[in-house]
């Protein structure tokens, strides 16, 4: 029995020339300690790991170093999203959707089939399909997509390049003083702190710049319009912070507060929408732009 890709990607694994182990088996022990050998067995007998020309091999198979096995992961539970993402915009060259909060764009984690990419695979049917950017799981909006693999490379350059300009909302903490300063650009220079989960802010050159417009103001929440020149990790969620004026319902900023797996409080989701994107496709050569159809909350 083999899985079916329509519906999930596969994961890539990098076989080390210089390992040495009698077994493919014994390799996916080794770099996977926390998934039990049974586990292994299971998958290789069900065709779940294949080379990269999709051909399945066996746990018994002799280890072949310096080339790449895929692989297909399993969960026994996976927390589910009720809530539907929407295809903007498609040809045959991009896909745009708006993706819900809560919602990861890829698989990791506890996240497999609950996911905008496997989503979209499962409708489309375009087993090609690869987000080109990525927005946080908490974050709600626009996601774009390649749609064919032999283009993937001339749109992720657009934001290596920051060639593409990006604009959200967020709802946050009304600040009189800091209203007095907008609109602003504020800049800092930012870096993973000593928890993984969050970036903090350190001396030194600024690497990374958010212009922020006020929209509306209902005491004690104000909207904010927020146009990154950067793409860091958590970059709007920590300059907000930052201003003492952290995103309503964020969980990591300013203090990460215990992570429920399963039990996820869909009703307090993250205030900070992916409302508009737009660039200058490098394949048809045209200006292309979007605007995502989901609202935050309504202030009153």
């Amino acid at each position: 029995m083999t899985v079916n890709s329509a519906s999930v990607s596969p994961s890539r694994v990098y076989l080390p020339l210089n390992k040495t182990y009698s077994r493919l088996l014994d390799f996916f022990v080794h770099k996977f300690p926390h998934i039990d050998c049974r586990e292994w067995i299971t998958r290789f007998d069900a065709g779940q790991i294949m080379t990269i020309d999709c051909q399945p091999v066996a746990a018994t198979d002799a280890y072949f170093g310096n080339t790449h096995l895929i692989y297909f992961r399993h969960l026994d539970r996976e927390p589910e999203i009720p809530f539907e993402e929407h295809i903007l915009f498609q040809d045959e060259h991009i896909l745009v959707a708006d993706k819900p909060h809560f919602l990861p764009v890829t698989p990791s984690g506890l996240y497999l089939h609950q996911t905008l990419l496997n989503r979209l695979k499962h409708k489309t049917g375009i087993q090609e399909l690869s987000p080109i950017h990525r927005i946080d799981r908490d974050t709600a909006g626009l996601v774009v997509f390649s749609v064919q693999a032999v283009e993937r490379g001339l749109y992720q350059n657009l934001f290596r390049d920051r060639l593409v300009k990006k604009v959200y909302e967020a709802i946050a903490a009304y600040s009189e003083s800091l209203i007095l300063k907008l609109p602003m650009t504020y800049q800092s220079r930012m870096q993973i702190s000593e928890h993984f989960l969050q970036m903090c802010e350190v001396d030194g050159e600024p690497n990374t710049d958010t212009q922020i417009e006020l929209i509306e103001i209902v005491k004690p929440w104000a909207k904010y319009r927020l146009r990154p020149g950067s793409g860091k990790k958590h970059q709007l969620r920590c300059h907000l912070n930052a201003l003492g004026i952290p995103i309503l319902n964020d969980q990591i900023y300013p203090e990460l507060t215990p992570y429920r797996q399963y039990d996820l409080d869909l009703n307090r989701p993250l205030q900070l929408l992916a409302k508009e994107i737009s660039f200058f496709d490098p394949v048809i050569h045209q200006e292309r732009q979007f605007n995502s159809q989901m609202q935050l909350m309504k202030l009153d």
